[in-house]
């Protein structure tokens, strides 16, 4: 089931990028990295993405600027927000702004797999929910 799942990795970093698109490969998802928010957003115009773990710090559009614009563009898709900066305005406006999780960097495997597998499932149900009828006959 995990083979239908994309993830975007969007780090401007390519050591952050490759050592989290092999992490991913091997728990079973469909992995693309790409370095900027520009980049990711021209990929997400034609590719199917279920999830995006993107990086907050980097230049030309910042990741939180990214997430804005996916969660107006692409609301079905999910946000994991990375950062080097851990303080609690970083997580907050993260969260705020609309991100499902948050990595702290540098990150452990088993830490990032765990934040992965919540947004994964919250992906599943999220696609198997049926919407409610909310007109009333009379």
């Amino acid at each position: 089931m995990k083979n239908n799942v994309t993830i975007l990795i969007v780090d401007d970093d390519p050591m952050v990028r490759s050592v989290l698109e092999q992490l991913l490969q091997r728990k079973g998802y469909n992995i693309k990295g790409v370095d900027g928010a520009r980049e990711a957003l021209e990929y997400m115009k034609s590719n199917k993405v279920d999830l995006v773990v993107s990086d907050i710090s980097m230049p030309v559009m910042s990741g939180y600027e990214l997430l804005q614009v996916i969660k107006k563009s692409f609301p079905q898709v999910g946000v994991i927000m990375m950062t080097g900066y851990g303080d609690a305005y970083s997580v907050k406006e993260a969260l705020s702004l609309g991100a499902d999780e948050y990595i702290t960097k540098p990150f452990k495997g088993q830490e990032v797999a765990l934040i992965i597998e919540r947004a994964y499932w919250r992906f599943l149900s999220s696609q198997k929910a049926v919407p409610v009828n909310t007109k009333t006959s009379v």
